[in-house]
This record gives structure tokens, C-alpha cells and sequence, in this order.
């Protein structure tokens, strides 16, 4: 990893939840999905990380999963944004809007 992506790993951390919600958002997934939608981004990440992360939005309601049987193996957990979760995908998304405006002006 280079010293910038070093810099900035507190920050990528930060917003990992944000890049679930997101990437979940568009579709149901299950987790090889996310991490191979992830894999060519900052936020690249592995299973150990996804998990817990997948476990803690679960436990706030912003996501759900439902099992589906798999032709190539054992049944797969299929994630998907519950209505409470596209609410604090908007959320992060205007407050990153904010932030972005934020920084904008500051320059000026």
C-alpha cells in the first residue's frame, strides 16, 4: 500500500459503511458481489471486514438478507436495502453533499 492510501485509511474506514449502503442499493447482492464490486475501488476490502460491517447495519435495520439456494454450493445470504437503510443512505449521501460544498468554499 502506498503512503497515500496509508494517509487515508482512517477515512476509507469511515465511509465503507457508506459504500455498502450504496453498492446494495442498486441491487441484492450477496457478499462475493460486494467485495468484487468493491475490489477495484479505494474501498477494496476482505470477508472479515464485510461480515461484522453486514452484521451491524443488519442489527440497525438498514439492511436484510434472505437465503437462496445455489446451484454451486451451499445456499447464499442475499442482501438487500430495507426502506430504513435507503433513509440513511440518503442521509450520508446529502451530508456528503454538505461536506463537499464545505470544502468548495473553503477555498474561495
Amino acid at each position: 500500500m502506498s503512503d497515500a492510501n496509508e494517509q487515508f485509511a482512517g477515512l476509507r474506514k469511515g465511509l465503507l459503511e457508506f459504500a455498502i449502503l450504496t453498492v446494495v442499493s442498486g441491487r441484492t447482492v450477496y457478499v462475493g458481489d460486494i467485495l468484487a464490486t468493491l475490489a477495484p475501488t479505494p474501498f477494496a476490502t476482505q470477508e472479515g471486514t464485510l461480515y461484522p460491517l453486514l452484521s451491524k447495519l443488519r442489527r440497525e435495520e438498514y439492511v436484510d438478507y434472505q437465503w437462496v439456494e445455489s446451484g454451486q454450493g451451499p445456499p447464499r445470504k442475499y442482501y438487500q436495502l430495507t426502506d430504513k437503510g435507503a433513509a440513511r443512505l440518503e442521509e450520508l449521501a446529502a451530508y456528503w453533499r454538505h461536506l463537499t460544498t464545505t470544502f468548495e468554499n473553503l477555498g474561495r
